[in-house]
């Protein structure tokens, strides 16, 4: 029986390719998710003898998805978006980072990239003094794809728990002990592996991603962490809000609350909005992404300059506002103005 899947989840069908869930909200037999590694002979990835390659760029992955799964790419009308939606019944094996991490930490042969996992894991969990159950691990090592050049992927459960770890971060990058903010060569390296997916130029990258401390380096490796509500902490089902919409707009407006910033997906309340083009629309109150990258993007009372597509949000109360939403285009950007 399929369990419900979330951030950070990966799932694979019978074709041998595997996918990664976003968000927490799933139509019904469905799950909103993208390819991330697929077979292929010339792959750099190698799992029980069958080469992988690894697709990162959304541009890329809907073109392979309309060569070789077709059938997962549906018009979906809550979000008014074409999306990637895998059927419970084409899932051959859903991936759970705790129950993975857990798996790691009961085994006496673990490779080194394993083994750093789950000592960051392990350093994360006793500097927060949160369970064992709110950490899991992602990305390839979830799914043994991994190489030698691989992050570490890890995920936190619980808004509790997340804003717990957020402050360990904070402490431990600022003692410079183990882990440690990318320099000036790494963002060079962050920039050019993102250039191909944003128009963002390297200095408005440099006024966001210098402070970030969900990602950085942990004994030279790579590290990305990301932060997921607990299930009993969303407070929408499908089809309970539905989505609209209404254009493009590029805007700057300052940031009223960011405490929803390092989740995935992320939030940021915004007022005082002035839009530069695009569509003009009332009241718009959010800017909102399901991408990692905009996560800890700005803090409150800075100002932004944001660009992405609007959309009407609709809820069953009959509540109606609009926000941006970032991530489905390279276009798309959120810089410190």
């Amino acid at each position: 029986m399929f369990v419900e899947a979330r951030e950070g989840d990966l799932i694979e069908v019978s074709e041998g390719a595997l996918f990664d869930v976003k968000g927490l909200v799933h139509p019904p037999r469905r799950v909103v998710a993208f390819i991330r590694y697929y077979p292929n002979s010339r792959g750099e990835r190698l799992k029980g003898g069958v080469r992988f390659s690894k697709v990162y760029s959304l541009s890329k992955r809907y073109n392979l998805l309309k060569e070789k799964f077709p059938q997962y790419l549906v018009y979906d009308s809550v979000f008014d978006e074409w999306l990637c939606e895998v059927p419970h019944k084409d899932v051959v094996k859903h991936y759970r980072p705790t129950e993975y991490l857990r798996e790691l930490r009961g085994s006496d042969e673990l490779d080194p990239i394993e083994s750093l996992a789950v000592d960051l894991a392990e350093t994360l969990k006793e500097e927060a003094r949160i369970p064992w159950s709110a950490l899991g691990v992602s990305g390839s090592i979830l799914s043994g794809i991994h190489n030698r050049k691989s992050d570490l992927d890890l995920v936190v459960y619980g808004s509790d728990n997340c804003r717990r770890v957020y402050a360990a971060l904070l402490d431990l990058t600022e003692r410079g002990r183990m882990l440690k903010r990318y320099d000036i060569d790494g963002l060079r390296r962050l920039y050019a592996f993102r250039a191909k997916d944003s128009k963002a130029s390297f200095e408005e990258f440099l006024k966001t991603e210098t402070r970030k401390v969900m990602q950085g380096i942990y004994q030279n490796r790579d590290y990305f962490l990301r932060f997921v509500k607990d299930w009993g902490e969303v407070d929408e089902e499908y089809g309970s809000i539905r989505y609209r919409r209404r254009g493009r707009a590029r805007l700057k407006a300052r940031i009223a609350d960011d405490s929803e910033s390092i989740f995935t997906p992320c939030r940021y309340r915004i007022d005082e909005v002035d839009f530069i083009e695009g569509v003009k629309v009332e009241p718009l109150v959010e800017i909102a992404s399901f991408r990692g990258r905009f996560c800890e993007q700005a803090r409150v009372d800075e100002w932004v300059i944001a660009e992405g597509k609007v959309e009407m949000v609709q809820r069953l109360n009959g509540e109606v506002y609009y926000r941006l939403l970032l991530g489905n285009s390279p276009l798309d950007q959120m810089i410190r103005a």
